[in-house]
């Protein structure tokens, strides 16, 4: 696997699973209806960092965007989404990239990451506290999960 600066043909290889994703209305606070260019002006507009993860053919995978958290006087504190394609998961792309934006986010000069609404019921939680997140408060009932129904919001922060 690479991880690497995205480029703006990557947009073409990202834009299937992002659609999957968010439409499944499992793990992100977007409207599962975005469209095309809304969903790239979302993960690739101003103030962006993207990045993609490659496979041994060259094809992305997986997706984290990285970008300030707040402005003015907080604005060392990132923040980061991360998608990895559905039908990849598992083999541990998810893990180097999210490795990879830390690593990256801590090299641009942040001193912390924060997630505002990291969906409860969403696996990454996992990995998340297995990096050194944790979780500072969650906002009750703030989700509308497809299958789980009502479901909270995690603020999950991590020192870089």
């Amino acid at each position: 696997m690479k991880i690497r600066d995205a480029r703006d043909e990557d947009w073409d290889g990202i834009w299937p699973f992002w659609r999957r994703i968010v439409r499944a209305g499992e793990t992100y606070t977007w409207d599962p209806d975005t469209t095309e260019p809304e969903a790239r002006a979302l993960w690739t507009g101003p103030g962006r960092r993207v990045f993609v993860t490659t496979d041994e053919d060259g094809a992305v995978v997986a997706s984290a965007y990285l970008k300030a958290n707040y402005g003015g006087p907080a604005a060392d504190v990132a923040n980061a989404g991360f998608m990895v394609d559905p039908d990849r998961s598992g083999h541990g792309y998810g893990r180097a990239l999210a490795e990879h934006v830390l690593a990256e986010a801590k090299a641009d000069g942040y001193r912390a990451m924060a997630f505002n609404a990291v969906v409860e019921t969403n696996p990454a939680v996992a990995l998340w506290r297995s990096l050194g997140f944790t979780v500072l408060g969650t906002v009750p009932d703030a989700y509308d999960h497809p299958r789980h129904g009502r479901v909270g919001l995690h603020i999950m922060h991590r020192t870089l």
